[in-house]
């Protein structure tokens, strides 16, 4: 029950004042120049951060660009803290300057990651010219940069200085959390959670999908409600996280600013009419006439949530659904005591779930820092509670299957053909549902482009073939490649060619792994690696060599007819006594790096 007394706790933190920063002012002029070129500083950005807050009435609410500041304004340092606040009305200005102290020309971008702000503002050098105005209340197309956050891009010549200047003003929670990133950096960070973001969003929608599909099949009706729930919780952790107004409705801020209070009453009953099936409440009981009001309440709220303000919706819903989730909570409870074993677990999916929106709730309303961290947090909540919530319905078939082959041993006469029918359906339930498993399982451990197997496979079976080599003292050879220039081709032909190309590799890796306990895998965008269990270093040659004497040879037609070829760079390695699975693969990574230092389209062997 503790969790649900901190979710209420919630409402309390959203009513309260905002937080306040310690408000050591200084001139403008005084703020610390930060270095870009220098990462260290780039990590400590917020201490070169300077911010005022204007509220409603001062001469800064109303300007609308830096040359309307009054002269004599005071600037607060952030000192290192991410400017985080709750529930306010003000305008905030921030500034930054910067310089590029290293000998070349230089980009970088400035990233505000919180995607929920109702208008933002960027002036480089105050210059009125260069204003970017943009914000959730914008069409998604005023962005510089087609990203779920607000990025500005910062060229600077060699020894050039600039100035920064933003103004923030959004309804409600406020959060500025910035960061100075290299491309390179910005790349690989947007790439890590492209990654993350997609097997999340990926694995609900599967889920969804497949309940909705055992809800056709079967006619239980938890199954539609479980599904539903799925999908109005990833649609509202989708916008949320910015991803909705990115993609799904871009050119209009209305309906994406709508649909934060809307998906997220959609989830409040979805959880009502979920409770209420999966719990089996008994008809025309306390409980039974309660869910029933929650779920007429959150049709009316429905409907209310189109036509309040913003704020107010988001209020009146997240107050609900903390509502909806303790009573829920105390009918569960309830069922369990009686003796519903599956309630148990529905009962700790749904703890689960309050943990992660404990913080991903203070974040959201300005009072904790970090709202991607807590973001996080919120998916690996919401991806346990669906684990559980299925477990639980698991369990429920289970329940259900002893009971009918109960009633069976009791009644063989009268009901023995409705007991077996009722037991064949539940049966075909559950090989639909191994059946599922299994596919699952095999998508997960394959790559849906080439159809080779996935660095998860390549985790899982490494480690066991390196173990059987040191068991039985028989040769394991690890053969690492990498597509020579690959970004060109993607470059100049478009991903598209560059996917045909990915896949005339992995035919050709195919074509000279004959041997059943060979496996081939891609384990990156262009890398894929051979594992040659009885193989030694001179037999791991041979095939690397006719492997990339092939791909040598071989073309391809390029979309406006040019003719491309493809050429790999290889590293192998040959497991050595005592040597684990990391060291192993990490002189194969070597010998890579050295066959592409040597000049690409070779092989170089890790000989120790």
């Amino acid at each position: 029950m503790s969790h649900f007394v901190r979710l209420l706790f919630l409402l309390a933190c959203y009513a309260a004042p905002a937080p306040t920063f310690a408000q050591t002012t200084t001139p403008a002029s005084e703020c610390p120049v930060l270095d870009a070129s220098d990462s260290e500083a780039r990590n400590s950005l917020m201490y070169y951060v300077c911010h005022h807050q204007s509220s409603p009435g001062d001469p800064a609410y109303n300007a609308t660009n830096p040359g309307e500041l009054p002269e004599d304004l005071e600037w607060a340092p952030a000192r290192g803290h991410d400017l985080v606040f709750s529930r306010t009305r003000s305008v905030y200005w921030i500034q930054l300057a910067v310089e590029n102290n290293s000998s070349e020309r230089r980009l970088w971008y400035l990233n505000l990651n919180y995607p929920l702000l109702d208008e933002v503002t960027f002036w480089q050098n105050n210059n009125p010219d260069s204003a970017v105005i943009t914000g959730d209340q914008q069409p998604f197309n005023s962005r510089v940069v087609d990203y779920r956050y607000f990025l500005l891009p910062i060229m600077l010549n060699s020894g050039e200085a600039r100035s920064i200047t933003m103004r923030v003003h959004s309804s409600g929670a406020l959060n500025i959390p910035l960061n100075l990133q290299t491309p390179a950096e910005l790349l690989a960070e947007s790439n890590q959670l492209a990654v993350t973001h997609g097997l999340f969003y990926g694995a609900v929608l599967v889920l969804a999908i497949f309940n909705l599909l055992l809800f056709f099949s079967s006619g239980t009706v938890y199954y539609f409600h479980n599904a539903f729930y799925m999908a109005a919780m990833g649609l509202f952790l989708c916008s949320m996280g910015g991803f909705a107004n990115q993609y799904f409705w871009p050119t209009n801020p209305e309906v994406a600013n709508t649909a934060i209070p809307v998906t997220l009453i959609l989830c409040v009953l979805a959880m009502a009419l979920f409770g209420r099936s999966f719990l089996e409440i008994e008809p025309r009981t306390l409980a039974d006439k309660t869910l029933k009001a929650i779920t007429w309440i959150c049709t009316g709220f429905t409907g209310l949530t189109l036509v309040i303000p913003y704020n107010q919706a988001v209020l009146f819903n997240t107050g609900l659904g903390l509502a909806v989730m303790f009573i829920l909570s105390i009918i569960a409870l309830s069922r369990w005591r009686q003796g519903y074993q599956p309630a148990k677990w529905y009962v700790l999916a749904w703890a689960m779930l309050a943990s992660g929106t404990v913080a991903y709730s203070l974040a959201a309303f300005g009072h904790l820092t970090d709202f991607l961290a807590r973001e996080s947090l919120m998916q690996a909540a919401f991806g346990g509670q669906i684990i559980l919530l299925n477990y639980a319905m698991v369990q429920r078939w289970r329940l259900l299957n002893s009971q009918l082959l109960a009633v069976e041993r009791k009644a063989r006469t009268d009901l023995e053909l409705r007991v077996h029918e009722r037991t064949a359906q539940l049966r075909s339930t559950m090989r639909e549902l191994e059946d599922a498993n299994q596919k699952l399982a095999t998508l997960s451990l394959n790559d849906p482009l080439t159809g080779l197997f996935n660095r998860r496979h390549m985790d899982r079976t490494l480690p066991n073939l390196c173990a059987e080599a040191r068991r039985t003292s028989r040769s394991l050879s690890l053969i690492l490649l990498d597509a020579d220039h690959f970004k060109a081709v993607n470059d100049t032909w478009g991903h598209g060619f560059g996917d045909t190309c990915l896949q005339l590799i992995a035919g050709t890796l195919l074509r000279h792994v004959k041997r059943p306990q060979d496996v081939a895998i891609r384990f990156g965008g262009e890398e894929f690696a051979l594992l040659l269990p009885g193989t030694d270093i001179e037999g791991a040659q041979k095939v690397c060599a006719a492997l990339l004497e092939e791909l040598r040879s071989s073309s391809i037609e390029a979309p406006n007819g040019e003719i491309a070829s493809l050429t790999m760079s290889a590293g192998i390695a040959s497991l050595l006594t005592n040597e684990d699975q990391q060291a192993f693969f990490e002189r194969a990574d070597r010998a890579l790096y050295e066959a592409k230092a040597r000049g690409r389209n070779q092989t170089a062997v890790s000989e120790h």
